[in-house]
């Protein structure tokens, strides 16, 4: 049970990742996820299939994977679906270089927009303006340059660039969830039960 209290980061992730003879990053999948949740409510199997898809293996190697990977799942929804607006994509943090930063930033952005293309025009002329605006903003973050050096300034530019795909990420999320977080939801549902 300790896996599952525990927070899923990057490092954790790819970990699990190399466990099963991959080398790809998370990012992508986790913007996958993160699309996939505000979209079709991802179920918890149809996410650990996917994942295993990517990763070319019929199944988690293990318990422990499995509930690793399940555990990055439901973080990634209750964090979504929080009140408190703390969802943070899974990104490279501080350890890596910031060229590694910006292209897991990039390769999330890939995997988001994979999703949000997926879903069709339909789908998007419900979104209010703030959210296609937002959307056709993030859209441009697929072309970022990812060969950058190490300073204060690009630090601060990839924050920005960061910070505006979290944005992106929980304003699908609400749009897609009004009256969320679920939480709420659950207890006016047991409340008129009883």
């Amino acid at each position: 049970m300790s896996l599952i209290s525990e927070r899923q980061d990057f490092s954790t992730i790819a970990d699990v990742f190399l466990l099963h003879g991959s080398m790809q990053s998370p990012a992508f999948l986790d913007g996958r996820l993160c699309a996939s949740l505000a979209l079709h409510d991802l179920s918890a199997e149809v996410w650990l299939e996917e994942v295993c898809m990517s990763l070319g293996v019929e199944q988690p190697r293990d318990e422990p994977s499995a509930e690793r990977l399940l555990a990055w799942r439901r973080q990634t929804l209750d964090a979504l679906a929080a009140s408190e607006l703390n969802f943070e994509p899974l990104l490279p943090d501080e350890v890596f270089s910031l060229a590694e930063r910006a292209q897991g930033l990039k390769e999330w952005t890939l995997g988001f927009m994979e999703v949000i293309e997926d879903a069709g025009d339909d789908a998007r002329t419900k979104w209010s303006a703030a959210l296609r605006e937002a959307i056709e903003d993030l859209a441009g973050l697929t072309g970022i340059e990812t060969d950058i050096d190490d300073n204060a300034e690009n630090e601060g530019d990839l924050f920005a660039l960061s910070e505006h795909a979290r944005m992106a990420a929980m304003l699908l999320y609400t749009e897609q969830h009004p009256g969320q977080p679920q939480v709420e939801k659950v207890d006016e549902d047991s409340r008129t039960t009883h």
